[in-house]
């Protein structure tokens, strides 16, 4: 699980240490998750500048090392993930401690509890476009306030400018077929 090869011999130790662990190996989104009475507890990669360990249920984890991170902020509800730069740093003691918690978070099954979801407001460029063609418009009304949120986000999301307007034009067919931005996912 290291497209780089940079940190082959690191991971295989994270490997053979994962392995002390009581937990079912299995292959999941082309890379190795371990599992504990069918749910994922971890798993790990190698990435340009680091190579990491991830708890699925991490935020329920005691952390008395502090060493887990929400990748990305607010974003992350539950996932953590513990990075390293070099082999020096692999505590094995450390992380099947952790990984002993994580098996006990998911024998009290601790889950994250779900919040409301912001709704942001349309974007103004979003909202010129659909104000400039009334169908396109009556179309994203007719949407639900969760899939217009979707497409809000999608937009809002984009740095700059030129890709806000290249964003609304690839949108625009699917908000007239009435489905919502990842409704092909689901």
């Amino acid at each position: 699980m290291d497209k780089t090869n940079k940190w082959n011999k690191e991971l295989e130790l994270l490997h053979t240490i994962i392995l002390k662990a009581p937990l079912m190996e299995t292959r999941k989104w082309g890379g190795p998750v371990f599992t504990y009475n069918g749910k994922n507890v971890i798993s790990y990669a190698g990435f340009k500048n680091h190579f990491a360990l991830w708890f699925f249920n991490g935020s329920h984890l005691p952390d008395t090392a502090n060493v887990l991170t929400a990748t990305q902020g607010e974003k992350t509800k539950n996932l953590r993930q513990w990075r390293f730069t070099n082999r020096e740093q692999i505590d094995e003691k450390m992380i099947l401690k952790y990984i002993d918690e994580a098996i006990q978070t998911e024998n009290a099954g601790l889950r994250p509890k779900p919040g409301k979801k912001a709704y942001i407001p349309i974007p103004e460029i979003l909202q010129a476009a659909l104000t400039e063609n009334k169908s396109f418009g009556e179309a994203f009304s007719r949407l639900s306030a969760a899939k217009q949120n979707e497409y809000n986000e999608y937009i809002e999301e984009a740095k700059q400018e030129k890709t806000k307007y290249t964003r609304i034009e690839k949108i625009r067919h699917i908000i007239l077929e009435g489905k919502g931005l990842n409704d092909k996912y689901k």
